[in-house]
């Protein structure tokens, strides 16, 4: 599959900035489940490109003093080929991802449910699809509930999140038995709903030597396929968010964010 994918980010400040800096994860890499045919990124201010700890494409950006406005546009057409399992040999050693992170650290009731999920089973597969089960039933998608400081203990217990929410508490279940996993941040080729275009989902490895990944979508109940566009990992959203960033001044802030993902040919 080929999506055209427009992804617009525009901050309006209601008193000049002192200073910003921005951190931009929107910019995907080739894969052995993708190929970017072309991606550009725009800001109104420049853009240093860099490579994070993480293995993501990724751009800082510094506003001097006296904006009111930031605009940020990511466009490109990427081709998905649909397999849900991938190697990666960027970034850390994926033995790493097994750790707690801040968004995805297990409490006692979800490590209790996890283990309970995957008692007998041996083979790392297995164990993910049976996580994938059972966040799928006890977390519910339901907009509004959470907010982008919600953990996954937090999500598990209210029983309701977004997709940010479900994968943090897939993440943080798989952990729980052992298995090292990490968020995706990226995009989601839904039909006639706009609301899903941006999207994430969890990632478990299977194989650590071997940096074999599978990628599950609790949201749509699914291992990854060629509807999903993958654009950032981490340990959880707070590591590879879109854009975040820091400022200085700037009063009041009005965000939009705009995202379109168009089926090609």
């Amino acid at each position: 599959m080929k999506y055209l994918i427009r992804h617009r980010t525009h901050y309006r400040y209601t008193q000049p900035l002192r200073s910003a800096v921005q951190t931009l994860c929107l910019t995907p890499r080739h894969t052995d489940t993708q190929h970017v045919h072309h991606w550009r990124l725009d800001a109104s201010v420049p853009l240093q490109p860099q490579t994070d700890a993480w293995g993501n494409h990724s751009h800082v950006l510094a506003v001097g003093a006296g904006a009111r406005a930031l605009l940020c546009e990511a466009t490109g057409l990427v081709e998905t080929l649909g397999d849900a399992l991938h190697t990666d040999l960027h970034g850390p050693d994926p033995r790493l991802y097994r750790m707690p992170s801040p968004l995805a650290t297990p409490d006692a009731a979800l490590r209790d449910a996890a283990l309970a999920a995957v008692r007998g089973q041996t083979d790392p597969l297995a164990q993910a699809l049976d996580l994938l089960a059972l966040v799928a039933e006890r977390v519910a998608y339901r907009p509004g509930r959470t907010d982008a400081r919600t953990t996954a203990a937090q999500a598990w217990q209210g029983g309701a999140g977004v997709c940010q929410d479900q994968a943090h508490v897939l993440v943080a279940a798989c952990r729980a038995v052992g298995l090292a996993a990490r968020y995706v941040s990226g995009y989601f080729h839904a039909q006639g709903a706009p609301e899903l275009a941006s999207h994430a989902w969890a990632q478990v490895c299977l194989d650590p030597a071997e940096r074999r990944w599978l990628g599950l979508d609790v949201t749509h109940g699914c291992v990854v396929d060629a509807r999903h566009v993958q654009t950032a990992v981490g340990p959880d959203y707070a590591a590879c968010a879109p854009v975040r960033g820091v400022r200085s001044g700037g009063g009041h802030e009005q965000l939009t964010v705009s995202v379109e993902i168009t089926l090609q040919g």
